[in-house]
């Protein structure tokens, strides 16, 4: 997590209108506009919140600062925390700036590799109309963050500052710009021989030979490359200011014309280069320079025929307005009335020429727009939007790219975009491409895919097949034992021929289709005995032989020879072998008693896990009434467990990721995940996932040492007694 400040070095360039409008601006996105908080102010529309701080910061005509403060929160590309954990840092960060009180517009964007929060703060206090700018800020927010992180559960970030300002810069540029730095490229190129020279003569003849040049600027020293660009020396390295460089040279010496020393044309010079990649960029570079030569040269050819247009109408308007001055000299009749029919003239062409005017500025922004230099990183995402693949593979070769983390899906060797359902989104400057399937975020590096919004099951199902078409049916599933829960239900109920690496889910997921695969057959023979149901009543009916309700499992009839009379029938036992006698139903009696006995329907097979409860004689039976639940802890246990779900409800407030917790009940029996155990005053608690919930058991010391070894995410099996059991093991 980072916090940063964007500071905007012209103050008349600073509007919070401007701002709100470039932070709640969608840029034709799904992805980019989160949600939208306003603090502070009558209205929670952003737009009508502008106008009630514009009116705030009217009041202080004083200050001559910016009075918008800028800020940005960054998280890890792998950390997506909810809307209310955002809302609880957002708040907490305005108000250990002291920012508390003060108007700010809120918005979260998703239309990067990494989710952050921008906050728009009036600087202007609401009631006493002050101004509010912290000293320090940077170390202010560097504390805040380190705060947060361990209060939300966050990746810790460095937040001591270990660079200047300038190597802040020239970093980010190099980040963001993807073209290195003048800066950058001194410290990797020639660094080592600036620092190894002895005399201002080597130190200059070093520079002359790297196409640089050092000069006095001010009380300081600069180095220059050959087109102008500077940068100052003690940004390069602390031992190259001019006081340590004058300790170890002596008094500073300008460069003459005669150098001396040997000197070696090694013919290294500064050029913006893109920063270096696993790919060969340099086609698609050259590509890059000549479009924005073009865009220079058509940018200002359509400027100035704008102007030349515009030029045009005020002469227009001009001459137009000469003309009605001439006829009003030539009235005659008293000097007011023409007075005021040349004041009339002159506001009528002044109007005109504010019209021509704002007509002007609004085609010189539309050409602006239309032909706007790029960056080299954006240039890229831009043709790799318009479906260039080698841009894209450019922007995914880039250093600062690197795999999608969290969530994901991933195949041997994904290929080729999406298609089908899916809906292309934006591409980030690290070559993300974010589709939208249905209501669900899918975000694709070419070798994973991450789900991140809107999981929901048909979705999944559907980003599961277009997996399996781009990269077979063998799939690595990655992420919490929640997001690996809902893949293996999601293959398991679409039915897709998919095989995952990861054993746990596929055991998971085979287990789910034998459950989907016994519910169908069971339905199937549901819907056969109502049909021979159906079938039986209609012979009774079309044989007038009503059936009577059944009551001892023999139909009651009328006799057809005795009107009136009624007789007990032959038991309707159905078709011969469809099912056991009754003694043996559902189980196995005494092999002497029965020499074979026939299950006919498939659901009641008997399986191994079946024998202990359908076959008789297997030993001595326990008796549970006597026995001690294992996991029972008494009154001081559910006290326990009731302090613990309270703490865990209270941080759910404020964090919207943590599960709800609650008691554990009788019928909560059957297979759980394990999410691990806790301590509360004395007494051991066993936490268990069961259908998005974690249930809170109590548990004696001897359980709780057992369940030690036990993994998380781990599948264990809450008996009906209470104890919890493990697969391949006993109590």
């Amino acid at each position: 997590m980072i916090a940063k400040q964007v500071v905007m070095k012209s103050v008349s360039k600073s509007s919070i209108d401007g701002l709100v409008k470039y932070l709640t601006d969608e840029q034709k996105k799904n992805e980019r506009v989160g949600a939208e908080t306003v603090t502070n102010c009558q209205s929670d529309d952003p737009q009508v919140a502008v106008t009630e701080i514009l009116n705030t910061q009217a009041q202080n005509v004083r200050a001559t600062s910016d009075k918008t403060y800028h800020l940005i929160v960054s998280f890890r590309p792998d950390e997506q925390p909810g809307d209310l954990a955002l809302r609880a840092i957002e708040a907490q960060i305005c108000e250990g700036m002291g920012y508390g009180d003060h108007q700010r517009v809120s918005v979260v964007h998703h239309d990067t590799d990494n989710l952050h929060l921008h906050i728009a703060i009036n600087k202007i206090h609401p009631t006493r109309y002050t101004i509010h700018d912290p000293y320090g800020d940077y170390m202010v927010l560097g504390q805040l963050c380190e705060r947060l992180e361990r209060e939300f559960g966050l990746e810790v970030d460095n937040h001591q500052a270990q660079r200047s300002g300038s190597e802040n810069r020239a970093e980010d540029m190099e980040r963001h710009a993807g073209v290195e730095s003048l800066l950058g490229w001194i410290k990797r190129e020639c660094q080592e021989e600036i620092k190894n020279a002895q005399s201002w003569v080597e130190l200059h003849t070093v520079m002359h030979n790297n196409g640089l040049e050092m000069q006095e600027r001010g009380n300081g020293l600069v180095i220059v490359d050959g087109s102008g660009f500077g940068v100052k020396a003690s940004s390069v390295a602390r031992d190259f200011s001019k006081s340590k460089l004058e300790q170890r040279l002596g008094v500073y010496e300008a460069m003459t014309t005669q150098l001396g020393g040997k000197r070696v044309e090694s013919g290294c010079r500064y050029e913006q280069q893109p920063m270096q990649s696993r790919i060969n960029t340099a086609e698609l570079y050259a590509r890059y320079k000549t479009e924005q030569g073009e865009v220079s040269v058509s940018r200002s050819s359509e400027w100035n025929k704008a102007i030349e247009r515009k030029n045009g109408f005020i002469e227009a308007a001009k001459r137009q307005s000469q003309r009605k001055r001439s006829t009003i000299k030539a009235i005659k009749g008293a000097g007011l009335g023409k007075k005021l029919l040349y004041a009339a003239t002159s506001n009528k062409l002044k109007g005109k020429i504010l019209k021509i005017n704002t007509q002007y500025l609004k085609e010189r922004q539309e050409i602006y727009d239309k032909y706007q230099r790029l960056a080299w990183a954006d240039w890229l995402r831009v043709k790799a939007t318009e479906g260039d693949k080698s841009a894209l593979d450019a922007l995914r070769a880039r250093e600062a790219s690197q795999g999608l983390k969290g969530n994901t899906l991933a195949g041997k060797g994904i290929l080729g975009p999406l298609d089908g359902q899916t809906g292309q989104d934006s591409i980030t400057k690290k070559g993300t491409v974010i589709y939208r399937v249905g209501k669900m975020t899918v975000r694709d590096d070419g070798h994973k895919l991450q789900v991140t919004r809107g999981i929901n099951q048909a979705d999944l199902e559907t980003v599961l097949a277009l997996a399996i078409e781009r990269s077979g049916n063998r799939i690595i599933v990655n992420g919490s034992a929640d997001f690996k829960e809902r893949i293996a239900q999601a293959a398991a109920g679409a039915k897709l021929p998919i095989t995952f690496d990861d054993v746990a889910v596929e055991r998971r997921h085979q287990e789910l289709l034998l459950v989907i695969k016994e519910k169908t057959n069971n339905g199937q023979e549901r819907q056969g005995r109502t049909t021979d149901q159906f079938r039986h009543s209609d012979l009774n009916r079309r044989r007038n032989e009503p059936a009577a309700s059944i009551d001892t499992g023999r139909t009651v009839v009328a006799s057809p020879t005795a009107p009136g009379r009624k007789f007990l029938g032959k038991p309707n036992i159905g078709r011969i072998g469809r099912r056991p006698p009754p003694q043996s139903q559902n189980r196995l009696r005494g092999l002497s008693e029965l020499r074979m006995v026939h299950f006919a329907r498939r659901s009641e097979v008997l399986l191994p896990g079946d024998v202990p409860d359908n076959v008789e004689l297997q030993g001595a039976k326990p008796n549970n009434e006597l026995r001690r639940n294992l996991s029972g802890a008494g009154l001081a246990g559910q006290d326990a467990a009731d302090k613990y779900i309270a703490e865990r409800e209270a941080m759910r407030l404020k964090v919207s990721d943590i599960p709800k917790h609650r008691r554990y009940h009788d019928d909560d029996t059957g297979a759980a995940t394990f999410a691990g155990i806790r301590q509360i005053g004395g007494q051991s608690l066993a936490l268990l996932k069961r259908n998005e919930e974690v249930v809170v058991m109590p548990i004696d010391d001897a359980t709780a040492q057992r369940l030690k070894r036990v993994a998380i995410s781990a599948v264990v099996t809450v008996r009906q007694n209470g104890s919890i059991g493990l697969k391949g093991r006993g109590r």
